[in-house]
């Protein structure tokens, strides 16, 4: 998850929410946004109008290892 602002045009460096593996695109961007919700609320309407903050998030499949 990257929270980033619209204001300063800059993104703060990514964490990682979770270590928790879904079993497909579907499952894991529902997740993702669910947890950007959570985010943006803990932020507040204030500091999210005022500096255009906005969150980016990847869902990157898990390598399987060659059989």
């Amino acid at each position: 998850m990257i929270l980033c602002s619209g204001v300063s045009l800059t993104c703060l460096p990514p964490i990682q929410v979770m270590d928790t593996f879904y079993k497909d695109q579907y499952s894991c961007l529902l997740k993702g946004y669910e947890k950007s919700i959570e985010q943006m609320e803990k932020i507040g309407r204030v500091d999210v109008n005022e500096n255009e903050l906005f969150i980016k998030f990847y869902c990157i499949p898990e390598e399987k290892p060659n059989a």
